[in-house]
């Protein structure tokens, strides 16, 4: 797939278990020898930094995309091939979904979760047909999918809500489901 790129949405802190940066580097070196361009925040910390660093030193591509207020306090790295501040953070998630083929999902506090949630609101509103991809590491993610059980068995969504996403252990899994998905929709 040329010219295919990957949205990563995490956090921009590396959490409490080192498995969430092993799983985040190891998915930037797929990302890079999948040819394939990472798109993400643009932060140089956490689990942000780690996997763009990764598909960095494997010589992979990346694009950054970062709002004004955030490039200090996230220590924006600039040292990326495609590099852009924004006005805001609705800014950011449009740039980035806009210019991705599929989405993944690491480890990240309340800025992963709504970009999940609205990445999830317009595939299930029909507005892109994008793989969604929840990388597992360590379970952290079973509290989001139990709060997703609940909304479903609560009749405030559908069964076939959970159909929109794919939940794998770990980054080579993401990356194999992502290379075997029908793309539909080009970024």
């Amino acid at each position: 797939m040329e010219n295919f790129s990957i949205c990563v949405f995490c956090g921009s802190r590396s959490g409490e278990n080192p498995e969430y940066i092993l799983q985040a580097e190891k998915l930037g070196k797929l990302i890079a020898k999948s040819n394939w361009r990472l798109v993400y925040g643009a932060g140089n910390t956490g689990i942000m930094g780690a996997v763009a660093k990764a598909t960095q030193k494997e010589k992979g591509k990346t694009f950054g995309v970062i709002p004004d207020h955030l490039v200090k306090r996230e220590v924006g790295k600039t040292d990326l091939d495609h590099y852009i501040v924004t006005e805001n953070m609705h800014e950011r998630k449009k740039l980035m979904f806009t210019n991705s083929n599929a989405i993944i999902l690491l480890p990240g506090g309340p800025g992963s979760l709504d970009e999940f949630f609205e990445i999830l609101t317009w595939a299930q509103l029909g507005v892109h047909a994008k793989p969604i991809v929840l990388i597992n590491v360590k379970n952290y993610w079973d509290p989001l999918l139990n709060l997703i059980d609940h909304t479903i068995s609560a009749g405030f969504a559908e069964k076939s809500l959970k159909n929109l996403f794919k939940i794998t252990e770990t980054a080579d899994e993401a990356i194999e489901y992502i290379a075997t998905f029908d793309q539909r929709l080009e970024p």
